[in-house]
């Protein structure tokens, strides 16, 4: 089956090249860029993909307009500082010859505080990307997006890397600014937070992560990762609340 390879971009010149490098394989490269400045677009034109400008929607809406941009149905929706590893490579090409599932999901490795976790949140961390676009969609979600689908799907071997390259003070900037979006979309949804949520969600992430996933056995990068995401839960619905009181006044 022919292949589109879409992506969503915004000032990533430094991580894009890797990134349209690890797909040469595929039929068409498609990059979606809201405004970029630091010269991405010119970097995915000498990689040959085809640029369309568009105003930022929201990340799920943003990802699903690049997909309707695609040529081909079978899309593989990648972020510009991910990258397809070439045991992942071969193992996409091989399915995409006969497919039996039209969505595929596959194991997403991330860098952390120069480690590649390999257990907790960081590993396996599996995440549809590869899908045939008649039949999956992104969601309308503002942060946190994901692949809708009615289907079993199948399984990719082969790791999809992900290494952002960014220092601590940059990621914790990036995961204010997600909270922010996603206390936001609860507060819009007309959820409610107390006392229950701001206690038990961040408690139960790291039971589950830490402890049951084994995070802990990735060394200071698994504890700091985790924490962090401990504090995004709590503060999640610390934002709700705020949301919720400001209604009141």
């Amino acid at each position: 089956m022919p292949l589109s390879v879409v992506l969503i971009t915004q000032n990533v010149a430094g991580q894009l090249g890797e990134c349209l490098a690890s797909v040469a394989f595929a039929d068409e490269v498609v990059v979606v860029d809201s405004g970029s400045t630091d010269g991405t677009v010119a970097l995915a034109e000498r990689y040959g993909a085809r640029v369309v400008a568009k105003e930022w929607l929201g990340f799920g809406r943003q990802k699903q307009f690049a997909v309707e941009r695609a040529t081909h149905d079978w899309v593989l929706c990648l972020d510009a500082d991910e990258r397809v590893s070439p045991e992942l490579a071969a193992s996409l090409v091989r399915e995409l010859e006969a497919p039996t599932a039209p969505v595929y999901r596959m194991p997403r490795r991330n860098r952390f505080l120069g480690r590649w976790l390999r257990h907790g949140e960081g590993y396996p961390d599996w995440s549809a990307r590869l899908f045939d676009r008649r039949q999956a969609r992104w969601s309308d979600d503002p942060v946190h997006e994901k692949v809708l689908y009615a289907v079993t799907p199948g399984m990719l071997q082969g790791d999809l890397l992900h290494d952002s390259a960014e220092d601590l003070g940059r990621y914790l900037e990036k995961q204010n600014r997600y909270t922010t979006l996603a206390a936001m979309e609860l507060h819009r949804r007309g959820q409610r937070a107390g006392a229950t949520e701001l206690v038990f969600s961040p408690l139960m992430r790291f039971f589950k992560f830490y402890l049951l996933r084994l995070g802990f056995l990735d060394g200071l990068p698994g504890l700091v990762h985790i924490s962090i995401g401990c504090m995004n839960s709590f503060m999640k619905y610390a934002k709700l609340v705020e949301l919720r009181r400001a209604d009141r006044k």
